[in-house]
């Protein structure tokens, strides 16, 4: 999960998956990073953790670090929020093996309409209400996906 400062969308979105992958015994690795090194170790933005808290979800001991060439070692599937951090990601990829495994997380829920999650860090709680129901649903798609292989 891949967002710019690692902070606020990617942050929850590994908190959603890891928590449904948790609950489900699954053996799936999850992790997010962001593309800029800005907020490096940082904790999840406190609105975002609160968001999280309200539907039960403790995304509070996640830190940021930023999205490196060995992400595409260690990860079969790299879901970037917005088409900047897509850019940014494909960057850093070495070859078309790596760029297969980057795509807009949306695109799961709403397929080739590369919409993008929002950023909420300049808004109210209610985009991060709307952030935290399309990554739920987004992860709920992958969930999906892997247990129905």
């Amino acid at each position: 999960m891949v967002c710019l400062g690692n902070i606020c969308r990617s942050p929850l979105a590994d908190g959603l998956l890891r928590d449904k992958v948790q609950k489900r015994n699954l053996q799936i690795e999850v992790d997010s990073a962001g593309t800029s090194a800005h907020h490096l170790g940082n904790s999840p933005d406190s609105r975002m953790v609160r968001t999280a808290n309200q539907f039960g979800l403790d995304i509070s001991n996640l830190r940021s670090r930023q999205f490196t060439v060995a992400d595409f070692d260690g990860f079969d599937h790299i879901y970037v929020m917005d088409k900047e951090n897509f850019r940014n990601v494909s960057k850093l990829a070495r070859n078309t093996d790596d760029m297969k495994k980057v795509s807009l997380i949306l695109n799961l829920i709403a397929p080739n309409q590369n919409q993008e999650v929002p950023d909420p860090y300049y808004g109210g709680d209610a985009g991060f209400l709307d952030v935290y129901s399309l990554l739920d649903r987004a992860t709920d798609h992958i969930i999906h996906t892997m247990t129905t292989k």
